[in-house]
Parts: C-alpha cells; sequence; structure tokens
C-alpha cells in the first residue's frame, strides 16, 4: 500500500498552535487493540506546519494492512478539534513501525491491557 493522504480538516481558532500542543491532543488518540495512545506507541513520526498553515501530521500503524485506520482517523479528528485550524494526516509505511519504537509510557499503558513487555 502506497502513502495515503487524507483532506484537510479545519478546526474552529485561528491562530497557529504550537506544534508540542498539538503532540499533546494526538496523546488522547488511541490505539484499540494495544491500549496506548499513537505518541506514545511511536506511530507518530513527524508534525510540521504546511502551506497555509495546515498541521501536516506524519503518522503509521502496526501495519498497511491495519483495519483501524478510520478508527484512529476519526480520533485525530476529535483530538485536534479546536486545537489546530487545519490538518491533514499523511498514513507512511515506510520506515516500518516496531515494538522498539514504543516509549516507556506506552509500555505502562499496554501492560494495563495486559500485555508483557
Amino acid at each position: 500500500m502506497s502513502e495515503a493522504e487524507i483532506s484537510p480538516r479545519t478546526a474552529a481558532n485561528s491562530v497557529p498552535t504550537p506544534l508540542e500542543d498539538v503532540e499533546e491532543a494526538l496523546k488522547e488518540v488511541f490505539d484499540p487493540e494495544l491500549g496506548a495512545n499513537v505518541v506514545d506507541l511511536g506511530f507518530l513520526y513527524s508534525l510540521e506546519y504546511g502551506q497555509g498553515s495546515i498541521v501536516v501530521i506524519t503518522m503509521t500503524l502496526t501495519s498497511a494492512a491495519c483495519p483501524l485506520a478510520e478508527v484512529i482517523e476519526e480520533q485525530v479528528g476529535r483530538a485536534l478539534n479546536g486545537v489546530v485550524q487545519e490538518w491533514r494526516l499523511n498514513w507512511v509505511w515506510m520506515p516500518p513501525w516496531g515494538p522498539d519504537r514504543i516509549t516507556e509510557e506506552g509500555r505502562e499503558q499496554m501492560r494495563t491491557f495486559g500485555f508483557k513487555l
């Protein structure tokens, strides 16, 4: 599967938001199977402002065939509502995700779901 680009979405405010605040908001987006947020799972590869102050989120999932992409995408929209004016999500598959990208906080979240790490 190649990179998929999602259409920009719009939120309520018009003041550029620090990317650290965007990252913090994305910690509210959880992979329902793994029980941890996408930031601490290491799914988030980059955040940057693109043309026209659109926040470009580059992230991945455990695999290109992950059936939860749409669910996670919807969660991103809810998490960023009112945080940024516009955003675009780029799914990428290279470099591939691996469990070595999980933060200690993510490992702790997964342990509460019963994963042994």
